[in-house]
């Protein structure tokens, strides 16, 4: 077995859901389940024991929960141990908060695709937070951006989107053209393009402007933004 492979910890109550979870994780090339915990408490100890680099941790476990077993992971001697929270609801704010408060580095939903968990795994083994569907700089700002959701989490769950797309969402409906929505976010216009093109697709509109109108319609923004209507919707 290579050495330089991830070392991952499972940890959830539901053993079809574990077994599941460990037979996904060990078909990437560079990750490896090393153990697997149906508590809390096991969770504490298996992660002390075997000091894994990753433990992907359920939120809601017997035994204390998931936010108790990082609660004592962090309390006790000084691991390399990243953590990443699995959650079946995305709008538990308070909840991933206090995780990331102390310590996870990742919240990954159980309803996303095998891809995100990958990314979020590489994301916090090079350092980085990992957000839902997105990779984050720092854990102030996934605090931050988890303080500003709102209902936006719940939207982005019911649709797919991720926080950036649900970002341009409003631009988009405003009438704002690309390259005023990539000045706005200082990204690059192909990068709102590329966005675009995925929003198009989870939401399943044509154009521009049936984006804005299913925007409005199911919620996504309130009304367009008279500051970029002069933009065309075409």
């Amino acid at each position: 077995m290579p050495s330089d492979r991830v070392r991952i910890l499972v940890a959830d109550d539901h053993a079809m859901f574990r077994d599941g979870l460990k037979r996904l994780v060990e078909s990437e090339d560079d990750m490896h389940v090393v153990g697997e915990a149906g508590d809390a408490t096991e969770a504490v100890s298996l992660s002390r024991e075997l000091k894994p680099d990753v433990l992907l941790l359920d939120l809601t476990m017997p035994n204390g929960g998931g936010l108790d077993a990082l609660r004592a992971i962090c309390s006790g001697p000084p691991m390399a141990t990243r953590s990443i929270m699995l959650t079946g609801d995305h709008n538990h704010r308070g909840d991933t908060i206090a995780a990331l408060q102390l310590g996870a580095r990742g919240i990954v939903l159980k309803t996303s695709e095998a891809v995100m968990l990958f990314r979020s795994i590489r994301a916090v083994m090079h350092g980085e937070y990992w957000l839902w569907q997105q990779n984050v700089r720092d854990g102030v700002e996934a605090i931050r951006q988890v303080m500003a959701s709102g209902d936006g989490a719940s939207k982005a769950e019911r649709y797919r989107l991720t926080a950036r797309e649900l970002e341009i969402v409003p631009h988009v409906a405003g009438g704002a053209s690309n390259r005023d929505i990539a000045q706005l976010l200082s990204v690059r216009e192909d990068t709102v393009k590329r966005h675009l093109s995925n929003i198009f697709d989870k939401l399943g509109v044509y154009s521009r402007l049936e984006l804005a109108l299913f925007a409005i319609n199911h919620g996504l923004v309130e009304a367009p933004s008279s500051a970029t209507s002069h933009a065309s919707l075409d």
